[in-house]
């Protein structure tokens, strides 16, 4: 998320990053969301959407929360059966809402490299792109992706630093959306 929003400022872009609770330094020129819930999460990227002329969705948010929450802390003796709920999709939740004219592109980590879970995404998701990669590109200055159309065809695959991909990424993303390279 930090390699492709730098990208995109340096081509004179506005960027806004609704983050969760990582330890990611973001370019200082972003606009940045701290946020703890999918639903929180959710909440703050619906009011961005009207803002913005398209969503990449790097972020991996929980799929499941608890159907009840506690206040304060559990006794040990008291046991604990955790009952789970889906959270909403936010990805699938932006592009319902989307402007036509508005792109978008989720990330999807696959732990085998595989595409047919991605291209499940796709589709489920309604995304214009999705970029698959695997666990490989966590806590490393490098990654390797292949990016996917909704149509299904993989359209491009790159590896190297993430500044790079980031750079390559961007570019792919803006002849794909009809705007040309992304630039201002």
């Amino acid at each position: 998320a930090a390699a492709l929003a730098t990208a995109a400022i340096a081509k004179g872009h506005t960027v806004s990053i609704v983050s969760g609770p990582v330890s990611v330094r973001y370019p200082t020129e972003a606009r940045v969301t701290s946020v703890v819930t999918t639903g929180d999460m959710l909440k703050k990227s619906l009011t961005l959407l009207p803002r913005v002329d398209g969503v990449i969705a790097t972020a991996a948010p929980c799929d499941f929360e608890p159907k009840q929450r506690e206040k304060g802390k559990l006794p040990r003796q008291r046991g604990l059966v955790l009952d789970l709920k889906p959270t909403r999709d936010i990805i699938a939740t932006l592009a319902r809402q989307a402007r036509p004219s508005q792109w978008m592109v989720a990330f999807a980590l696959e732990p085998d490299g595989e595409p047919a879970r991605a291209l499940k995404k796709i589709t489920a998701k309604k995304c214009d792109l999705i970029v698959l990669n695997d666990l490989t590109a966590l806590d490393t200055t490098t990654t390797a992706v292949t990016v996917y159309d909704h149509a299904h065809q993989r359209v491009g695959q790159q590896a190297g630093t993430k500044t790079a991909v980031a750079r390559w990424l961007l570019k792919l993303i803006g002849a794909h959306s009809g705007k040309g390279e992304l630039s201002s």
